[in-house]
This record gives structure tokens, C-alpha cells and sequence, in this order.
């Protein structure tokens, strides 16, 4: 069985950090003026600078010499193609197709998936403009105003990231709300404010059985029923994102409009299926395309050029490079841009639930670090925030700066000084307060040690295609990484596992069950006991079934 920390080219890495840990960043560029031009690269609209790492030329090519070793090139060509490479559900990983701008067929199963993925375009297309373009109507008549749209996790993320970061792309006679957390106060916020009678939900949900989704979901339902229309009305107030038909029209939903994806998408890389539904609303469905466009050309990047000059390969690289070898646990994102600050939220789930495993693909323990903890906020907040630990605390915490080159008009002064604090901080983190001075950090003891590795990658202007580009490009560094850590970065039986016992949990809630460790049968009873004292029994999402609150009075809410 081949392992990884014991084949070569892990154990040279190894001897090269040992020889190089108390190398100097500074000390690199100072040996090589062209280190900039050496290690800069532009594809599309996004140019990557990665030349500010404690990674020598040597630690380079042989951490390329690793990619080329892994089974990345077979791996890759498996994903494109339809291959079942995640391998625990039996499944391919399929997202490439569903920005596939190519005129050929791509097999699955031996079905072509292409007819499938453009039907539901041209359904995308079609339902976001009727709204847009007002078209669609309410129940009494009205268009629509607002858009709700109701998932969690990957049904949440990505779509919320990527509106609010194209904000000034935006419909302007349309508002968009996106209500995740089950947590109830969570959407009575947002339908107090909302009137049902121009209103629109998206239940986003693969399997159409997610309780928080469903809770929500069934909780929108019934107050549209009660402040507005009846079982029949439903219909022109939701729509769903699912692959469950069945359980979408018993909701209420009419068949045209539920909007498939398939069980080759992953929820955190769904985006790009009918779960982007909310951002075909909010920037159109040419804007949508463009984002598919972006994505398709990072795509035809990572597939076509040679590992040296391939931006999602460097970057997992280097990645790799201080989780395995520098000893670094977490990984910093700060988007020096407000429009991206749901960005970090959105890379989080993307790697964490990608690459945080600690088996192999074949479920044997692997003996080396995986996936980091991937954290960060905007700048310029963070540097009145964390940035005093990444400057001078222990942690050790590699930064990836984001940032788009445009101003908007009229704030070009804000720009331009949201950039120079941007380039100031990479700056700083490599050099320290003292520069080239040694002598006097030595002598000063609170002085900043220098030496923190960062990344920048600058956007030329924040569009739905450069940003399409951005996202896919994260996507494929995540990929990398779990291929060359050899573990499947497209199954989440963690996740799996929560949404088990939460719904044993729930319908069990009344018993005085011993199947339950000591803590949870105490916590429970504390639960129970508020539920019998004054607040009835725990409700159930299972109890929440279409027709009970038919009857309802018609009034409109005013919000």
C-alpha cells in the first residue's frame, strides 16, 4: 500500500524544511530580483501573487515534483469526465458539467448529461426574467418585490455570497432575503417585514428532507396562508431547487416550477445548478451566464496548463506546503472588498467540509494533516482586530489578501485606501517593524517579527465572470489538495451524521430513553421540562403537513 509520508518526495520536503525554516522572505527576493515576475500569475481576470512565502525555488519544484507524482493527472481527467471518484456514495462530481460552455457530450452512466443541464438553464432563463421583468404575478396580482430563499449550508452559501457581492448588479424592484438557521427568530425577522402578497420563496433543498429547511420552509408556508392566500395560491409564491418532485409538489409547489439538479452535485458546489436560482433573479440570467463563463475558463485552466503555471496547483501547493511541513493549522481570508465579506463564511464550508477527514480513500487512517481551519473578515476590520495575533502572537497563519482592483465611482478615494492598507499589511507581514534591521528587532521586544507568508489575488474588477472565476479557482485548490492527500474530498458523513441523531433526537424527544449517553438524557430532561411547563410538546417538522392551514383569513399583512 503506498504511503505518502514515506515516499520520497515527502521525506526530501521534509529535509528541505528543516533547511530552510529560518529562511527570511525578504532574503529570497534579495537573492533574486525577479522573484515578482517568477512568481506572479494572471488567468482571465485574476492575477495571483505568491511570491511573499517562505518557499525557496527548491521547496517549489519539489512540491510540484509531488503534484506530478500523486495521482492528480488521473484524477482530474475523471472528474471532467464523469467518473465516479467519489467513491464512498458511488457517485461522479459533476459541477465542471454544469458550467460546461463546450458543444460536446459529456457521459454519465452512459447518458448524456448536457440535454439536462441545458433544459434547466433554459428554465432558469425562462422563471427569471418573467420575475424580473414583473411577468410573474402574486396571487392578487401584484409582482413580485422580494424573494425569499430558504436553505442551509450549500443551498445558503453560495448563492447569499455571491448576491451580495454582485449587490450593484442587482434588480433594482427586487429585494432578496436568504433565511438558514432554524433557529426561529431568524425568519419571523424576515417576514415581519415582508408582504406575502409579493413575496416569493425558494426551498432550496436537494432531497427535499433537510429539517432546518423544512422547518423554515413550512414556517413561511403557513404564514403566507395566514396573512394572504389559500392552499391554491402556494404555487405562485414557491418554487423549489430539488431532486425530489414528489415531495415538492405535496408542498404545494406546481411540477413546472421545481428546478432539478442531481445527485452528483454536491450542496457546497451547487451553486451553479438551479440552487444559483436566487442569483439568476438578482443580476439576470446574462449575469448568471457570465458567472458560468468565469467558471468554465478557470475549468479549461486547470485542465489545460502545465502544473507550474496552473494558479489552483500553486495554490494547493503551497497550501500543503505549511499544513504538512510548517506546522500551520489554520488559513486566513481577507477580502479587502465589503462587497465579498460573506466570501470566508462561503470557503470555509468549501474546504472544511471538503477536506476535513482523517481517513484515505480506501478508509484507512491517514498519518498527516488534512484540511485547515479556514477563518477571516474584510479588511480593513481585521487589522483593529486580528491582525495584532497574526503579526505578533504564536500562531503561525498563512493570509490569502482578495481584492478588486475597480473603484466604484465617486469613492475612488476609499478605494485607493483600501488597497494601499491592503498592500501595506502584505508588506509588513513579510518584512516586520524593523525591515532589514536586525540588530535593532533584536534589541526592540515588542517589535513584529516578520516573516508571516501571504498571498494576493486581485481581481480586476469584482464581475459575476471574475467572480465565477474566483470561486472555481478555490474549488479546484481544494481538490488538489484532497487528491494529493488521497481522500475524498466529496462525501460529509460528519455532516451525516448530526442530521441522524438531531432527528432521533426530535422524535424521541418525549420518551425517557437510556439509548443516549448520561449528558444527553440530562439535557433532554431540562428540554422536556420547559416544553411541559408552559410551552407544550416539541414540535416536529413532520407535524407540519400541506392542507392543515387551509381556511385561513385572507388579510394582507402590512409588515
Amino acid at each position: 500500500m503506498f504511503q505518502l509520508t514515506r515516499s520520497v518526495t515527502w521525506q526530501a520536503l521534509k529535509r528541505l524544511y528543516d533547511e530552510t525554516a529560518n529562511d527570511r522572505i525578504r532574503d529570497y527576493f534579495n537573492a533574486d530580483p525577479q522573484r515578482f515576475e517568477k512568481m506572479s500569475l494572471r488567468v482571465g481576470g485574476l492575477f495571483l501573487d505568491y511570491s511573499k512565502h517562505q518557499i525557496s525555488s527548491d521547496v517549489l519544484d519539489k512540491l510540484l515534483e509531488l503534484a506530478n507524482h500523486s495521482a492528480l493527472v488521473q484524477r482530474r481527467a475523471q472528474m471532467f469526465s464523469g467518473d465516479i471518484i467519489n467513491v464512498t456514495e458511488n457517485r461522479p462530481v459533476l459541477h465542471t458539467a454544469l458550467r460546461n460552455l463546450g458543444e460536446g457530450p459529456l457521459m454519465v452512466d452512459g447518458q448524456d448529461v448536457m440535454p439536462e443541464i441545458q433544459r434547466t438553464r433554459e428554465q432558469i432563463k425562462q422563471f427569471s426574467e418573467a420575475v424580473r421583468s414583473g411577468e410573474w404575478k402574486g396571487y392578487s396580482g401584484e409582482r413580485i418585490k422580494d424573494v425569499v430563499n430558504i436553505g442551509i449550508g450549500g443551498s445558503d452559501l453560495g448563492p447569499n455570497m455571491a448576491c451580495r457581492a454582485l449587490l450593484k448588479y442587482r434588480h433594482p424592484d427586487l429585494s432578496f432575503h436568504f433565511v438558514s438557521n432554524v433557529d426561529g427568530t431568524h425568519i419571523q425577522k424576515v417576514l415581519k417585514r415582508l408582504d406575502p402578497a409579493t413575496t416569493l420563496f425558494i426551498v432550496s433543498t436537494k432531497t427535499f428532507s433537510t429539517q432546518e429547511t423544512l422547518l423554515n420552509a413550512h414556517t413561511a408556508r403557513r404564514w403566507f396562508l395566514e396573512n394572504a392566500g389559500d392552499d391554491a395560491d402556494v404555487g405562485a409564491h414557491f418554487v423549489a431547487a430539488s431532486t425530489n418532485l414528489k415531495a415538492a409538489m405535496e408542498f404545494g409547489i406546481r411540477e413546472e416550477n421545481v428546478f432539478e439538479f442531481w445527485a452528483w452535485v454536491g450542496g457546497r458546489y451547487s451553486m451553479w445548478s438551479s440552487i444559483g436560482l436566487p442569483i439568476a433573479l438578482s443580476i439576470g440570467y446574462d449575469g448568471f451566464i457570465a458567472m458560468l463563463e468565469g467558471a468554465y475558463e478557470m475549468d479549461q485552466h486547470f485542465l489545460n496548463a502545465p502544473f507550474h503555471d496552473n494558479m489552483p496547483v500553486l495554490m494547493a501547493l503551497i497550501g500543503i506546503w505549511y499544513i504538512n511541513f510548517a506546522g500551520a493549522e489554520t488559513q486566513a481570508i481577507v477580502p479587502y472588498d465589503q462587497a465579498l465579506h460573506q466570501l470566508p463564511s462561503f470557503l470555509q464550508q468549501l474546504d472544511m467540509e471538503s477536506n476535513g477527514k482523517s481517513v484515505d480513500i480506501f478508509g484507512h487512517p491517514v498519518d498527516y494533516k488534512t484540511g485547515p481551519i479556514v477563518w477571516g473578515q474584510t479588511g480593513s476590520n481585521g487589522q483593529h482586530a486580528f491582525f495584532q495575533l497574526l503579526h505578533q502572537g504564536t500562531r503561525y497563519v498563512p493570509i490569502d489578501f482578495i481584492a478588486s482592483l475597480k473603484p466604484e465611482p465617486g469613492v475612488e478615494d476609499h478605494h485607493f485606501a483600501l488597497l494601499t492598507n491592503m498592500l501595506a499589511q502584505a508588506n509588513a507581514f513579510m518584512v516586520g517593524s524593523q525591515g532589514d534591521s536586525k540588530e535593532l528587532s533584536q534589541l526592540d521586544p515588542y517589535s513584529c517579527p516578520g516573516n508571516r507568508p501571504s498571498s494576493v489575488l486581485l481581481l480586476d474588477e469584482l464581475t459575476p465572470k471574475n467572480l465565477g472565476a474566483l470561486i472555481a479557482l478555490y474549488e479546484h485548490k481544494v481538490f488538489v489538495q484532497g487528491v494529493i492527500w488521497n481522500i475524498n474530498s466529496f462525501d460529509q458523513w460528519g455532516v451525516q451524521l448530526g442530521k441522524r441523531i438531531a432527528g432521533e433526537i426530535s422524535e424521541r424527544i418525549d420518551e425517557r430513553s437510556q439509548d443516549f449517553d448520561g449528558s444527553t438524557q440530562g439535557l433532554l430532561a431540562f428540554v422536556r421540562q420547559h416544553f411541559d411547563g408552559g410551552q407544550g410538546s416539541q414540535p416536529k417538522a413532520a407535524d407540519h403537513k400541506p392542507g392543515k392551514e387551509a381556511g385561513k383569513s385572507r388579510t394582507k399583512s402590512k409588515g
